[in-house]
């Protein structure tokens, strides 16, 4: 799908890409039919897998485990585990059945301060786009005014056959839908990783600790930031299709001692300041460069208007001598004319 800054934008002679779910964006009164599409994909590496020492694949089949022999996808129904050996059987027709309205609405139940959420119920995002250009008013209408609120829209719906929690928020000329972890599906921190240390006491560190944050802070551009690994792993398979050695020095990170953690941070500070201060002469330079460069033009330019104003001074001036001879000359003739008459 192409996009601009904003996002897609409707009925700009575009290709729109295949939209993932149909339906209607539903609050109060209001319907707004929408398609939605992906806004994310990954750069990850493909990799098949074979057995070990040969070229052999390894492949999957669906097959029954009694009689031994592969079962066409169409053919297959999900049964649910309800305990001692006992399965469920579900059709998907019955699964489409239950829930014929969700499976076709973003049902907003209330709208929210973006900020008051936990980025942890984030999941996956994707764009929302008007169905058709007669209603592409209404998905406009909505959009900005997500936007000059700055709220969230939390709905629900049923896509491939599970119910999503999500949030509409207006991302410049896009609405974006965000799926959300229901509150029973996060993890209880405590439960998962065991106890946690107590609050920090430790003035002086503290203080260190936040000078360093400090200095280390800056502004979120996120191109700035690249999959490095992806592309090591590039690397490694281009460096062995060559046949050529795969040599790694990079060193594991150990952790720092409590005994060392004063002057790890200290030297962490100076180093980031200094970061910093080499980045800001740095962008400083490039300014001033800028502002002599634009200096010189300028000076070229009145250079060349001064050469230009003192030519046609110069050509003026001859026209000028010209023209005084011209008119003594004819006041030359006029007296002798007279001398002769009289």
């Amino acid at each position: 799908m192409t996009t601009g800054s904003g996002g897609p934008e409707y009925g700009k002679g575009w290709a729109m890409a295949r939209a993932i779910w149909t339906g209607y964006i539903n609050f109060g009164l209001v319907s707004v039919p929408v398609g939605l599409y992906s806004a994310t994909e990954e750069h990850e590496l493909d990799f098949h897998q074979f057995q070990q020492g040969t070229s052999d694949r390894i492949r999957y089949k669906r097959v029954n485990e009694r009689t031994g022999r592969e079962v066409d996808y169409d053919k297959i129904v999900k049964g649910h585990d309800v305990g001692g050996g006992e399965y469920v059987i579900v059709e998907q027709e019955e699964l489409a059945d239950i829930a014929p309205g969700k499976s076709r609405s973003l049902e907003i139940a209330t709208f929210v301060d973006l900020d008051e959420i936990d980025p942890i119920h984030f999941q996956k995002s994707y764009y929302l786009a008007p169905s058709d250009s007669e209603n592409a008013s209404s998905y406009a209408l909505l959009r900005d005014a997500l936007a000059k609120t700055n709220r969230a829209g939390i709905a629900s719906f049923v896509m491939r056959s599970k119910e999503y929690l999500a949030t509409i928020r207006a991302d410049g000329k896009v609405l974006v839908l965000e799926t959300m972890f229901f509150a029973d599906e996060i993890r209880d921190p405590a439960k998962e990783v065991g106890s946690l240390p107590a609050k920090s006491s430790a003035g002086k560190q503290l203080s260190m600790a936040v000078d360093l944050i400090e200095a280390m802070s800056g502004a979120w551009r996120p191109t700035e930031y690249k999959d490095s690994y992806t592309e090591r792993v590039k690397k490694l398979v281009e460096t062995k299709r060559k046949g050529q050695e795969v040599v790694f020095t990079e060193e594991e990170p150990e952790a720092t001692p409590r005994t060392d953690l004063v002057s790890a941070l200290r030297a962490s500070v100076e180093a980031a300041r200094a970061r910093r201060a080499g980045t800001a002469k740095k962008a400083t330079t490039k300014k001033s460069t800028k502002k002599t460069a634009a200096a010189k033009t300028t000076t070229k330019k009145t250079a060349a208007k001064k050469t230009t104003t003192k030519k046609a001074a110069a050509k003026k001036a001859p026209a000028k001598k010209a023209t005084a001879k011209k008119t003594a000359a004819k006041k030359t003739t006029q007296k002798t004319a007279k001398k002769k008459a009289a």
